[in-house]
């Protein structure tokens, strides 16, 4: 068993103010394989205390841009050869398919230094424009500050990228808050931090639970919080950054469909839907987990995800032929089980799956993947996010009412439409309200695009330059002629 007897504060590790310590718990086997020291509010105090001194006193956001760069050019190299060691982390630690850990959760991040690196280096932080008045005006672009970084335990590594380097790269200082239920890749890029040459004090990392979550949020200290969870939790951290006006970026939760049109091929559709829907074992803000598609061909869309969905290995995430793990956690179980229910209940038809567990498998916290048909998009199956390998199969009658039925929840993050004509597809991708699209794929999440949505999914963007634009201010210097000049 792993033991993690310090905190990552300000760059160095140091011993806790408290004596309490959580554990980390396998989904697959229900066993204990860590035990982490737990940050108290006096740590965070710390973590804040030392990113507030390195933001106005350090050099950080007075460097070069190349030197900033460099740095994470520097971090990236590091993290390369330990991918395999952090795939296997994360696996056991929240549960992930290997296979799967491997690319999603791994390379990708690694990916996205690069690229953010790279967007750094061309971004216009200064600009002279002529002025309304005759005089010119300077444009500048300045870090924001100290900024508290929220991170939710189903993409650990990508999310927590995702905001830290930007952020970085951008001048400010962070304050990283992972979820309990995934310190451990935390940790781990906590060691390469170490070795990556930043000043002091820039960077902290403390996986705790939702009350030093609601500490930093509040905290005084903090300039701006990047926050990425659920609808429900992030209503509660804009309510909070707003009682003090501090500037806050959401990333929600998601309810997406799959926009099936009458001239798709079934079985590609139904390969492309496992990706859209059911990544991660279900477990994706982006999961597209409402297919509708047309009543023309219900019977055979239907039929190809039933056979999908019905293949699926399910069991050990250590064995690379699984493609479905384990949930979370037990509560996570409990309430995709619930959910499963209730679609029964509400009349769904069950086709495949149900709650019990997979065969072969008498212990962990999993979930058969299933799918339901003749939905009727305001059940709650439909409308609320189950965040688990379940999939819903609505019937529509034309494209104007496919269109209709994927706007009609309270979220918009992403989607997908599958079609044999991709100028038809970007047609229906134009007039969907969701933040990312898909044409024939699931949303990829490009580092070079920004990433966000609309409604209750969220406030703001990340990744593309705006993932790092979002961490700098605006500041406008009006430029008069010299002292003196002109009778002055």
């Amino acid at each position: 068993m792993q033991v993690q007897d310090r905190l990552f504060i300000g760059g160095e590790w140091v011993a806790p103010s408290g004596p309490d310590t959580f554990d980390v718990v396998s989904p697959a086997t229900e066993e204990v394989i860590a035990r982490v020291a737990e940050p108290t509010t006096a740590d965070v105090d710390k973590a804040v205390a030392a990113a507030r001194t390195a933001f106005d006193e350090g050099p950080w956001p007075r460097l070069p841009v190349a030197e900033r760069v460099a740095a994470v050019r520097r971090l990236a190299a590091l993290y390369k050869p330990g991918r395999a060691e952090l795939a296997k982390l994360i696996s056991a630690e929240m549960g992930a398919p290997i296979s799967f850990a491997k690319v999603g959760h791994v390379a990708i991040p690694m990916f996205m230094m690069n690229a953010f690196a790279g967007i750094a280096e061309n971004l216009v932080r200064e600009e002279r424009r002529p002025g309304f008045y005759g005089q010119d005006i300077l444009v500048r672009k300045e870090p924001v500050g100290v900024v508290g970084a929220v991170v939710p335990w189903n993409m650990p590594m990508h999310l927590m990228i995702g905001k830290l380097v930007p952020a970085l790269l951008a001048g400010c200082s962070v304050v990283v808050k992972p979820s309990p239920e995934t310190p451990l890749d935390a940790y781990w890029l906590a060691g390469l931090l170490a070795k990556a040459e930043l000043p002091a004090g820039v960077v902290s990392i403390l996986p705790a639970g939702r009350e030093i979550g609601e500490y930093l949020v509040a905290h005084p200290g903090i300039d701006q919080i990047s926050f990425t969870g659920s609808t429900a939790a992030g209503r509660k951290v804009a309510a909070a950054c707003g009682a003090d006006l501090k500037r806050v970026s959401l990333e929600l939760g998601g309810k997406s469909a799959a926009v099936v049109l009458d001239d798709a091929d079934p079985a590609a559709m139904a390969k492309g839907v496992q990706v859209a829907g059911l990544m991660n074992s279900g477990q994706a803000c982006v999961a597209q987990t409402r297919v509708l598609v047309p009543r023309s061909r219900y019977a055979e869309y239907v039929d190809a995800l039933a056979a999908m969905v019905g293949g699926l290995p399910t069991g050990d995430p250590s064995d690379p032929a699984t493609e479905v793990g384990p949930l979370v956690a037990q509560r996570q179980q409990e309430r995709v089980r619930g959910y499963i229910e209730l679609g029964q209940k509400e009349g769904a038809r069950l086709v495949v799956g149900g709650g019990g567990l997979p065969a072969g498998v008498d212990r962990g916290w999993y979930v058969r993947p299933t799918l339901f048909a003749d939905v009727e998009n305001s059940m709650r199956i439909a409308q609320e996010e189950i965040f688990g390998p379940v999939l819903s199969v609505i019937p529509y009658t034309d494209e104007a009412e496919a269109i209709r039925f994927a706007d009609a929840t309270e979220y918009g993050l992403s989607g997908s439409v599958w079609t044999a004509d991709v100028e038809r597809g970007l047609g229906v991708a134009r007039r969907v309200r969701s933040g990312t699209f898909g044409v024939n794929e699931a949303y990829s999440m490009d580092p070079a695009a920004p990433f966000g949505g609309v409604k209750a999914s969220g406030i703001g963007r990340e990744l593309g330059p705006e993932g790092i634009e979002g961490f700098l201010d605006s500041k406008s210097i009006s430029v008069a002629a010299a002292f003196g000049e002109n009778g002055r």
